[in-house]
């Protein structure tokens, strides 16, 4: 089933307006001048580990210890991210490090 122009004119500007309105919201919310509540200070303090948390749980949560190959791709790559992170304290390189890792055993070892 296909929309027509109309559909796609309007869902198109309910997406853009979306995205507008998650964007621009914070600046209206907190503005520069006026200092952040105590309870946003602390979310900004706290959700980035939260999130590393549930990406790392989410990324592993399939891996099987007991078949195939015993989640040793997986292990070195999470060695590869940790000590990527320790040696330079970059997010970017560490995962991309990880996932170059884990696609070449994958691909090429395992």
């Amino acid at each position: 089933m296909t929309m027509t122009v109309w559909q796609s004119v309007l869902t198109i500007g309910a997406v853009v307006l979306g995205t507008m309105v998650t964007r621009f919201l914070p600046f209206f919310l907190f503005p520069a001048k006026k200092e952040l509540p105590k309870y946003i200070r602390y979310l900004s303090q706290v959700i980035p580990y939260a999130v590393m948390g549930m990406l790392v749980v989410y990324a592993l949560k399939d891996t099987d210890l007991l078949a195939g190959s015993h989640g040793i791709p997986e292990l070195i790559a999470v060695v590869v991210v940790v000590l990527l992170h320790l040696w330079r304290r970059n997010m970017l390189l560490s995962i991309a490090g990880g996932t170059v890792t884990y696609m070449l055993l994958v691909q090429l070892v395992f």
